[in-house]
């Protein structure tokens, strides 16, 4: 039974990241400061073709803005010749197809890093 709640959990919680869908341009707005290191890995996935990951280390103790700086460096550094991917307000990260690109999604792998939080939001 435990098992059959988890997976359900699991199935609604995966739906629900999905619900925005494929958009042209995408917000991830950083909240928190850093109480510890670790990894937030950020993935970008093109309507057709192989998905894109972006993996930045954070230290302890990096403020908000300092981590949407790390994430928005990690992501041009392996997308920016699909993708324009800039720093707004200090604790965003916008990320916008260019020109001749598919739609895509943007997710977070993984975030180990606690006191950070990433919201993604459809521009």
């Amino acid at each position: 039974m435990r098992r059959w709640i988890l997976a359900t959990s699991l199935a609604l919680f995966a739906c629900a990241a999905r619900a925005d869908g494929l958009q042209n341009k995408w917000r991830l707005e950083i909240s928190g400061n850093a109480e510890s290191a670790g990894q937030i890995v950020v993935q970008v996935a093109p309507e057709k073709g192989e998905p894109i990951r972006a993996t930045t280390q954070v230290a302890a103790g990096r403020a908000e803005n300092a981590v949407a700086r790390d994430i928005g460096t990690a992501l041009q550094m392996v997308a920016s010749n699909r993708y324009s991917v800039e720093v707004d307000d200090g604790e965003d990260v916008l990320a916008k197809k260019r020109e001749g690109e598919r739609d895509f999604a943007v997710t977070v792998i993984e975030n180990t890093v606690q006191g950070v939080r990433v919201d993604i939001d459809a521009e």
